[in-house]
Order: structure tokens, then C-alpha cells, then sequence
């Protein structure tokens, strides 16, 4: 703030010499009460322009910090992004071979024990007819 000559209270107290055919003391008395009045209307409304200045200096200041861990976090953000993707990928692969695999090899298992026991059956019932056969001749 600007270094002030006059504060209200010396305004106030300012005496004035008279003089011969000079201004009315009443009439200037009342001009400067006047001023004293306004003077201090913009002593206060200059404090309470600078406390509305440090409160929003404060903010802007909270802000950019606020805004600096946010773009930190977003650089970083697609970092952790990108491998969380590729170890989702790389669970669900694994999971799939783990799934899909099993149940491969029980359609195998499946298959194989069905047809043993058939063509084990089905020799077996090939060596009876043969059996049978060897029998008549």
C-alpha cells in the first residue's frame, strides 16, 4: 500500500489559521469530516480488498498444487494402466489354458476311456467270434 500523508485522524485534528476574508471554518470543518468519512470507507474496503487478495492468492496456491499431483498421477496413471491391461490379458490367457485345457483333456480322457473299453469290448468280441468260429471248423 502507498505510504499515506494524512491519516483520518490527522485530518481531523488539522488546525487552519484565519485570516481576513477567508473561507468559512465552519463550512470547511464540515467538508472534511466529510473526507475523514470516505478516507476511512477506503482504508477499510482497501483491507478488506487485501484480505480477499491473500485468500484468493491462497487458493490459487492450493490449486496448483492440487493440479500438479493430479497431472502427476495422470503421467503415472497410464504407466500402472497399461500393466494392470497386460496382467489382466496375461491372468485371463493363463485361465483360459487352465479352463479350455482341462476340459480338453477330459473329452480326451472322455474319448479314450469310451473307446478302450469299445475296442477292448470289441476285440474281446472278436476273439469270441473267433472263438466260436475256430470251435465249428
Amino acid at each position: 500500500m502507498a505510504n499515506l500523508m494524512y491519516s483520518p485522524k490527522d485530518i481531523l485534528q488539522q488546525e487552519f489559521k484565519t485570516k481576513m476574508r477567508g473561507y468559512d471554518p465552519i463550512e470547511v470543518d464540515e467538508f472534511l469530516d466529510g473526507i475523514i468519512k470516505d478516507y476511512e470507507a477506503y482504508n477499510k474496503e482497501i483491507l478488506m480488498l487485501q484480505e480477499e487478495n491473500d485468500r484468493l492468492n491462497a487458493k490459487i496456491a492450493q490449486l496448483s498444487k492440487t493440479q500438479a499431483i493430479s497431472s502427476r498421477i495422470q503421467t503415472e496413471a497410464p504407466k500402472s494402466q497399461t500393466v494392470t491391461n497386460f496382467d489382466i490379458l496375461k491372468r485371463l490367457s493363463n485361465l483360459e489354458k487352465e479352463v479350455f485345457g482341462k476340459k480338453l483333456d477330459q473329452e480326451y480322457t472322455v474319448e479314450t476311456r469310451t473307446s478302450k473299453p469299445v475296442s477292448d469290448n470289441y476285440t474281446q468280441a472278436n476273439d469270441d467270434d473267433d472263438l466260436e468260429k475256430t470251435r465249428q471248423f
